[in-house]
């Protein structure tokens, strides 16, 4: 118990302190990372120029690293073929969900003036319609869904998500890849409860949308007897990896363009460190027999509700714009094309988090 505990607080205290020192060695003041809420609105970086040496570099990076997964899945996935999912009929609460849906898209692309005090606040109902709807058809082809089997769990993910996503903004500070256009006039306070709503909805989002896509056995088919990867002596480098990753998130303040990718890596680092010296199962802990299926699943499901964060975004009054260096180009949407492979670590994030969550709550979501 007691290693358990020294390993959660040694993790927070590295999770936010870790960029704060590279920031002060970097001779920054500290008093605009430390003031809450990070309002990530007035940047004006000054970023790497596009290179295309680095951009295909990391583009042959990312390849070599979710190829040997795609590769895997289409060679696996006409054994799964002939399996016919049962479906039931699309439940009337999901109807619902439909309508704040493409209510809120109506609203979040449209100008009406009779509209425009409300204009700011449409991406929670977006994302509201679209965790009611991912969940309905996830029902209709399981007859399950976190709506109708986890009330309470799914309550205590909008909650821990606002906390989640608010940390993210706090480490876009050091790096500044995202900013917010059309918000400027809002005090601190207004910008905390326009910005909450909606980041509440991340981790029910993400979570809807992988309980969803395990519906389709052929869509991570093979995945549960993939290659084994074994560590040896984890238990035994976790400490020294953490500070690693620690280390690395303090560069990232002093170095922002160069290792800009650390804040959605490092992060995961650390808490999976935590986890192991706390002897804790972590999302990692199938890979050593084989099963990548669930890392696979977390990810794609993280990149899928990026589609759709970066989609509704693009035509919606209030904006995030994005500034990354060396790949700021080829769009698809604000979100240059290489970009997109962060939702991937990020999503494994989400289920570290959504994990952790559903192993201390009372009421399991399975």
């Amino acid at each position: 118990m007691l290693m358990r505990i020294i390993a959660i607080i040694s993790a927070l205290i590295l999770l936010t302190a870790a960029p704060l020192v590279g920031a002060h060695l970097a001779g920054q003041s500290l008093g605009e990372f430390i003031s809450f809420p990070p309002m990530n609105v007035y940047l004006q970086p000054d970023h790497a120029p596009f290179s295309l040496s680095v951009f295909i570099i990391m583009l042959l990076f990312i390849i070599g690293i979710v190829g040997p997964f795609f590769a895997k899945v289409f060679r696996s996935r006409k054994k799964k073929a002939g399996e016919k999912t049962q479906l039931t009929r699309f439940p009337a609460w999901g109807w619902i969900g439909v309508i704040i849906l493409l209510a809120g898209w109506v609203l979040a692309w449209s100008r009406f003036d009779w509209f425009s005090e409300w204009q700011i606040y449409t991406f929670t109902p977006l994302w509201v319609g679209y965790v009611i709807v991912i969940n309905a058809f996830t029902y209709m082809r399981s007859r399950r869904s976190l709506i109708t089997h986890s009330p309470v769990y799914i309550i205590v993910l909008l909650l821990v998500s606002a906390f989640f996503w608010w940390y993210f903004e706090y480490l876009n500070l050091f790096v500044e890849n995202w900013f917010y256009i059309n918000i400027e006039n809002l005090s601190p306070s207004e910008f905390f409860w326009y910005a909450t709503p909606p980041f509440a909805t991340v981790l029910p989002a993400v979570m809807s949308t992988k309980m969803f896509l395990e519906t389709f056995p052929g869509f991570s088919a093979g995945l549960d007897d993939f290659f084994s990867l074994r560590i040896p002596y984890y238990r035994a480098i976790a400490l020294p990896l953490m500070l690693m990753a620690a280390t690395a998130l303090a560069l990232t303040a002093i170095w922002k363009d160069g290792l800009f990718y650390m804040l959605w890596i490092a992060p995961l680092i650390i808490i999976i460190a935590a986890m192991v010296m706390a002897k804790k199962p972590t999302i990692f802990s199938g890979i050593a027999y084989g099963k990548w299926k669930q890392l696979y699943l977390w990810g794609m499901a993280a990149l899928m509700c990026g589609f759709f964060w970066e989609m509704w975004n693009f035509y919606s009054y209030t904006q995030w714009i994005y500034a990354i260096p060396f790949v700021e180009k080829f769009y698809i949407f604000e979100m240059p094309v290489l970009g997109y492979a962060g939702y991937l670590p990020f999503g494994l994030q989400c289920g570290v988090i959504c994990l952790l969550i559903r192993d201390i709550m009372p009421v399991k979501y399975r």
